[in-house]
């Protein structure tokens, strides 16, 4: 007995027992839709609200360890500047590496404030900055005061080693369209997991 070939126009392959099988074109269409729409959130919510940071090098140790993954907010900052304390990534003002083009570091000074370094020290506005998230004094020379201009911030590694943080001392206060957001959460290791 011949089996007749399925009419021109049918919509999907038939299994043996009669049911449809495969994707029809609708349906691919509409699966094509959902992943457009689902890239474009994705592509929106990374380069607007947030994205994930890995950490290279030792300048912000012992906070930061290299390797750890970060949760950047990006949102944060834009109605109002960071505040002394946070820390943020930001684009490297005096780029040495091309495969390095982002910094954290830690804010020291905001607009407005004289930073300087003295006997060891970190001083802002003339008082001494309590630094619990340090290991050592700040090694090397001292800094002459600094007072950081409207619109900028004073940033520094939580590394105080000698020549172990680029940052402020070397290349000066950051303007803020350089600081991309703020570095909420250590996600990786899950042992180390939790807010800074």
């Amino acid at each position: 007995m011949d089996v007749k070939a399925s009419e021109a126009g049918s919509a999907g392959n038939q299994d043996q027992d009669g049911e449809e099988t495969g994707l029809t074109l609708k349906e691919a269409a509409d699966w094509a839709k959902s992943i457009a729409a689902a890239l474009v959130v994705v592509i929106f919510l990374h380069l607007f609200v947030f994205n994930l940071s890995t950490v290279l090098g030792h300048s912000m140790e012992p906070t930061l360890k290299e390797k750890e993954w970060l949760f950047v907010n990006k949102m944060v900052y834009l109605w109002d500047g960071p505040d002394r304390g946070d820390v943020v990534i930001l684009t490297d003002p005096a780029p040495t590496d091309p495969d390095k083009k982002y910094l954290v570091k830690r804010v020291i000074g905001v607009p407005g404030d004289r930073v300087e370094i003295t006997k060891h020290r970190v001083l802002v506005n003339g008082k001494p900055l309590a630094e619990g998230y340090t290991d050592t004094k700040v090694e090397g020379d001292d800094v002459e005061a600094v007072v950081v201009p409207e619109g900028a911030y004073y940033v520094m590694g939580d590394n105080r080693h000698l020549y172990s943080s680029k940052d402020s001392r070397f290349f000066g206060p950051v303007p803020q369209k350089l600081i991309k957001g703020r570095a909420d959460f250590i996600l990786w290791p899950f042992g180390k997991m939790g807010s800074l």
